[in-house]
């Protein structure tokens, strides 16, 4: 089965083409970071204006890179929430044209489901029950994972996701936006035990918060002024650190007391390499196994919405043109 993919939830125009929920053979993404970059973050308006120009040019590379045609193709997905509702309207409005200018079905796909199922394409891709942390700049999302359409919410940050925290803390820093990436690259060369930034674990549950972390960065920086050099790069450690031991403890300690062996880490910010490093080291102390997605399936892309729309469609779900955006959709 064929599915073409269509993701247009935030700033991001991405489409794929893959089979059987499985293999991927296309996956186009046009980013928009340069124009969204001088403003310090995502203005909702440009970013639908420019989905509206880039989504057919990106759907036709995607059918040419897989070497089909629209005739091949046998269901559409489509991001229909959460996300920006004029983002999302764009894709939706995509979907249904193709749909009814071809006779394809259709179906809706969920943003926050695609991330936890990019993990599909993976040869060793994990079957559920499993656990999974959707990391990204919108949200920070633990999710019990027990079948295909069956995901129980066991924690969430109770203020500013993890990738908002990064990129408030890189714009109090003078760093680029999105934050993720020049964060990363200076923590690499810094000292991660230079500054002792504050861990926030609300309670015996699985929450998180970070708008305490980004304050003291705040705090720190008028008491010091913005560092330089080798300082800038043991901040930056410093604060990846805080970020990347609350959320690998929050995951391995849910998977102890829930009973889960099999975890995941997905989203924009499981591309971050000390994320990555300790998950993975903490999950193999406890004897547990830890999938990560390449670094090209944690940010947004079409063909995780082709997995999600794929196993929607095996569910029995199905689109019709009353379908409406959902920019809160709770899974």
């Amino acid at each position: 089965m064929l599915v073409l993919g269509l993701e247009t939830s935030c700033d991001e125009t991405a489409a794929a083409v893959v089979e059987d929920g499985r293999r991927v053979l296309s996956d186009v993404v046009s980013t928009q970071v340069d124009i969204h970059r001088r403003w310090g973050g995502v203005v909702p308006e440009l970013a639908s204006r420019n989905h509206i120009v880039q989504v057919m040019p990106v759907v036709h590379e995607a059918l040419t890179r897989a070497e089909k045609t629209l005739d091949d193709v046998d269901l559409i997905a489509v991001t229909s929430g959460p996300g920006l509702i004029g983002a999302l309207l764009v894709g939706l409005q995509v979907a249904k044209g193709l749909s009814l200018a071809t006779g394809k079905p259709f179906v809706g796909a969920n943003h926050l489901e695609g991330h936890l199922l990019a993990i599909r394409l993976l040869e060793d891709a994990p079957e559920p029950p499993f656990l999974g942390l959707v990391v990204s700049g919108g949200h920070t999302s633990l999710y019990e994972v027990k079948d295909f359409g069956h995901y129980r919410l066991v924690g969430s940050t109770r203020d500013d996701a993890a990738g908002e925290a990064y990129d408030k803390t890189a714009r109090i820093l003078g760093l680029p936006y999105p934050g993720g990436l020049p964060i990363d690259q200076l923590a690499q060369k810094g000292n991660p035990e230079a500054i002792r930034f504050p861990r926030a674990l609300p309670g015996d549950n699985f929450d998180v918060s970070f708008s305490g972390l980004k304050t003291a960065v705040l705090h720190h920086v008028q008491k010091h002024g913005v560092p330089e050099g080798q300082a800038l790069s043991d901040l930056c450690a410093s604060f990846q650190e805080a970020v990347a031991d609350v959320l690998s403890k929050k995951l391995v300690a849910a998977a102890r007391r829930l009973g889960h062996k099999q975890l995941v880490l997905c989203g924009g910010v499981a591309a971050n390499s000390r994320l990555r490093a300790l998950c993975q080291q903490r999950a193999q102390e406890r004897g547990l196994r830890m999938f990560l997605p390449p670094v090209r399936l944690c940010t947004d892309n079409g063909a995780m919405i082709a997995v999600a729309g794929y196993e929607a469609w095996r569910r029995g779900l199905r689109g019709d043109f009353r379908l409406a955006a959902d920019p809160a959709w709770r899974m």
